[in-house]
Order: C-alpha cells, then sequence, then structure tokens
C-alpha cells in the first residue's frame, strides 16, 4: 500500500493516474525536494535498489517499551501447568514491575496469572483424590516398563552383543533366528530400599537358576554352550520402580550366539512329554542337593540326603504308573519303572548305611539307571532328545552372568 504525499500543492499525476513517489522532506519539512533526475549513488539501480540518498523520518515515533520478562515467564508456566503456584506469583510480580515501569506485558501477565490459578485448582483438587499419585505411579511404571522391555519368552540381541555389564535397552527378535539371549522367567524382587548390588546378584543368581528348568523341562535338549544370565534393577532403576530380575539364556561365549528357541514346556509339549518330564525334573530337584562333603567328612548328612533321593525315586515310581500312555510309549516305560523298583532299594540301603563304604556301595548302584538305556528307550519313544547332556561337576554354576539395567 502506498502513503499519500502531505498536504500540499496538488501534485500532478503520471500516466498511471498515481502519484509519483513522494521524496523525502529537507531537514526543515520545506517542501519536496526537485523532481529529478538525480545522479546515480552507489548503490545499483533497479526496481528493488535502495534509495540514493539517505531518508529522514518525518514523524518520527518514540521507541515502544520493552516487554516484561516476568511476565513471559508467567504465560509459559500457565500454559505448561507447571509449577502453578510459580506462575501465579510471577504473573502478579510482573503487573507490579509493569505499572511501575511502564513496560509492555499486562495482557501476558494477567493470561499467565489466571491459568496458573486453573492449574493449582486442579492440583489441589488431584491431591486429596489420589489423582496425582497415580499419575507418579504410571510414570514410575512407565519408566521401568522403557527400562525392561523383554517378557518370557522372548528373544533378544544385546548392545554390542554382550550380556555383560550395563544395558538401558533390548532389542526383540524372533526366536527362530540367531539371538543374544531368550528370556525364560522373570521374578520381583521385595519392595523397600535398595538391597544393594551383591543382594540383588544373589537373588537372582538363586532365583533363575532354579527356574531354568520350568521353561526348557527337557534339559537334554539344552546345548552345552548354554549358560544363565540375568538382568538385574540398578540403584538408579530402583527409584523409577524396578523390582524386576529377569532371567534369560545366552552363549558361554561372549561372542556366540543362540539359534532357536530352548523352551519346552506345557505350552509346547504333548500330555505324554509333559508327564514323563514333570517325573524327571522333580528328580533331578533332590538329586542336586547332594551334599558338598563327602560321606568320609559328614556321613550323617549324605545318608539323609540319600533318604530323600529313595522317596524321590518312589514318587517318580508312582507318577509313571500313574499315568496313562499312548502310542509306543507304554512298553519301555514299564522296563524303566521297574529298573526304578530297583534303585529305589540301593537308595534305601544308602539312606541305613553305617559306614562310608557300605554307602557308597548302594550310592553307584543307585544311581546306574540315571541317563541309562531304558531312560533313552523312553525319550526315544516319546519323541524328546536321545542324547544325554555332559555333566562338568567341576564348573558349577558360576559361568553365567548377570546384566545390569
Amino acid at each position: 500500500m502506498s502513503t499519500p504525499p502531505p498536504p500540499g500543492p496538488e501534485q500532478p499525476q503520471g500516466p498511471q493516474g498515481q502519484y509519483p513517489a513522494p521524496h523525502p522532506q529537507g531537514p526543515y519539512g520545506q517542501g519536496p525536494y526537485p523532481q529529478g533526475p538525480f545522479p546515480q549513488g552507489p548503490y545499483p539501480q533497479g526496481s528493488y535498489a535502495p534509495p540514493p540518498y539517505g531518508v529522514w523520518n518525518p514523524y518520527p515515533h518514540p521507541p515502544q517499551p520493552s516487554h516484561n520478562g516476568v511476565a513471559i515467564a508467567a504465560l509459559v508456566l500457565g500454559v505448561l501447568c507447571f509449577l502453578p503456584a510459580v506462575g501465579l506469583v510471577l504473573g502478579l510480580v510482573a503487573l507490579r514491575q509493569i505499572k511501575k515501569r511502564g513496560e509492555r506485558g499486562k495482557g501476558m501477565a494477567i493470561a499467565g496469572a489466571a491459568l496458573s490459578s486453573v492449574g493449582l485448582a486442579l492440583w489441589a483438587l488431584a491431591i486429596p483424590t489420589g489423582v496425582a499419585s497415580e499419575a507418579w505411579e504410571g510414570f514410575k511404571e512407565g519408566a521401568a516398563e522403557e527400562t525392561l522391555s523383554v517378557r518370557k519368552g522372548q528373544c533378544f540381541d544385546a548392545p554390542g552383543g554382550s550380556l555383560q555389564g550395563e544395558t538401558y535397552d533390548l532389542d526383540i527378535v524372533p526366536c527362530d533366528g540367531e539371538h543374544d539371549g531368550e528370556v525364560f522367567a522373570t521374578v520381583t524382587v521385595p519392595d523397600g530400599s535398595y538391597p544393594g548390588d551383591d543382594r540383588i546378584t544373589s537373588i537372582a543368581d538363586d532365583k533363575c537358576y532354579a527356574l531354568r528348568n520350568d521353561y526348557a523341562m527337557d534339559v537334554w535338549a539344552v546345548p552345552d554352550h548354554v549358560d544363565v544370565y540375568y538382568l538385574t534393577p540398578t540403584r538408579q532403576s530402583w527409584r523409577l520402580g524396578d523390582r524386576e530380575i529377569t532371567c534369560a539364556f545366552g552363549n558361554t561365549d561372549e561372542k556366540g550366539t543362540l539359534t532357536g528357541s530352548l523352551r519346552n514346556d506345557a505350552t509346547t509339549l504333548d500330555a505324554d512329554q509333559l508327564a514323563y518330564l514333570e517325573s524327571v525334573r522333580d528328580l533331578d530337584t533332590v538329586l542336586d542337593r547332594e551334599p558338598e562333603a563327602y560321606a568320609e567328612d559328614d556321613l550323617d548328612a549324605n545318608t539323609q540326603w540319600a533318604g530323600e533321593v529313595r522317596d524321590a525315586v518312589a514318587a517318580q515310581t508312582e507318577a509313571l504308573r500313574g499315568h496313562t500312555w499312548t502310542g509306543d510309549a507304554e512298553r519301555p516305560v514299564t522296563a524303566l519303572v521297574k529298573e526304578l523298583q530297583t534303585a529305589r532299594e540301593h537308595w534305601a540301603n544308602a539312606a541305613t548305611a553305617g559306614d562310608p563304604d557300605t554307602f557308597y556301595e548302594h550310592y553307584d548302584a543307585g544311581y546306574a539307571f540315571y541317563d541309562g538305556a531304558k531312560t533313552i528307550d523312553v525319550r526315544e519313544a516319546l519323541g524328546l532328545d536321545t542324547s544325554p547332556p555332559e555333566y562338568d561337576y567341576d564348573s558349577g554354576e558360576d559361568s553365567g552372568g548377570d546384566l545390569d539395567v
């Protein structure tokens, strides 16, 4: 939009019926300058060329007052509903400063104070009704969920492929392909103050090793290069509500991976397979409690344990007898039951042995059935793995590791 010339003598119209562009007034407002032509200045001439001379403003305006910074802050806090009490105070302070200094921003100060008042009222309503605490709990649960992103039955890749040290995220991948780990259990630690790194590790070690056979019931099908690892809360994630230990299978070689799922439980097994493996699992649990001390050093502890094995063998025998087997499994199971009866008699004699030599005589005979030919026959008939695992009694159960989150 063009600006009309100041009042004065009528200006002659140009060819297009418009006033020619006015020229700046002289320093004392004494009429227009001559209407050119003017000598060219140092600027290039064209449709967007600067004027050839400096321009004085004939009607100067006074400078505008600046915006009050406190008013801006009050408006921001009011819009965000963040620290509403602070936003209200800042709005009132800004109004006083604006009146005293003649600054701009009165509308922003009023709006900020009003919005903060509404936010303060909402907070006052939320606290007694529990809304605020629920929101905080939701935040903590969300943070914990973000920290622990894998669940039982899922396979994952760890950053860098390592299941050692700290991590903040795991990538869930299909179990069919290569992966770094497979989650087989989760354990919730009781609430309270952080128990410390050593205590968390001890809980994870005990619980994860105890739960591994519930997920991979057929221990023969677990490769020798697979071991137990666990994700544990850190002191920082504990503050956000993280109470979960995640137990996972991983490769004993830090650079190695796993392929395929190791899961074999009620979700993947048929009724016959499940019945057999449950009976084996219960006996294995007792056999794993063998005393560390030899019979020569603590005969009582060993004979007491032998009595527990005797009862576990009897329970397995009754479980196998009580199940109705289908297909080709009935005959090999019947043969295994007869062997178990003989083994039970040896464990009974070991439980009453009066000296170490007698104990070990029946100990060896009672163990003879374990993972023997008749066991392999039953497994073959049931379609289970028929390759007995290699037991490394010297390595213990400490070759796994922990991954903090």
